[in-house]
């Protein structure tokens, strides 16, 4: 009988254990893109510092809507609903601008969660200008729905960072 129990406990720790590997949350997902301007640093810097301008050169932001000096709700081009970012560094020496999603809308970009950093940089072409970003996919349960994995969350913000250097790009070009 003592046998018994005992095989029992070790069976049921290990039923225990082994249902704790499966159980975890999403893990963070993150993009890095890069792109050389053929512009001054001071002149990309200028756009980029400018935490009310993203409508002005990122072509999926439609609107933007300043709540305060560190605070932006955004609509993004084809999409029904807004989020809201928030400022969290804005370095002109380094050339460096940090935000973070504050609310979010995952009908407008399938995420739970992000924060973006731009860093300029000085090249002999010009100016180069990395995005980097980490974020959580929108469903951050266990088994999320398609439109809302983590597969889903790295091809929007890819876009989104896509889309704003290339607009970054253009709008310096004018």
């Amino acid at each position: 009988m003592k046998l018994a129990r005992n095989i029992f406990s070790v069976m049921m720790g290990v039923v225990i254990l082994a249902s704790n590997v499966y159980a975890h949350g999403p893990t963070p997902q993150r993009v890095d893109e890069q792109l050389v301007l053929s512009a001054d640093i001071d002149d990309v810097w200028q756009v980029v510092a400018d935490f009310s301008s993203i409508g002005d050169w990122h072509p999926q932001v439609t609107v933007v809507e300043m709540t305060d000096d560190t605070t932006r709700v955004i609509s993004i081009e084809g999409q029904q609903g807004t989020i809201t970012e928030s400022l969290d560094e804005s370095d002109a020496e380094r050339r460096y601008i940090s935000f973070r999603l504050l609310r979010e809308d995952i009908t407008v970009i399938p995420v739970s969660f992000y924060s973006i950093a731009i860093q300029l940089e000085a090249v002999d072409a010009g100016t180069e200008v990395t995005w980097r970003g980490r974020f959580y996919r929108g469903d951050t349960g266990n088994f999320p729905p398609e439109n809302l994995s983590d597969a889903a969350a790295v091809e929007a913000m890819t876009a989104y960072a896509r889309n704003g250097l290339e607009g970054l790009q253009q709008s310096l070009a004018k």
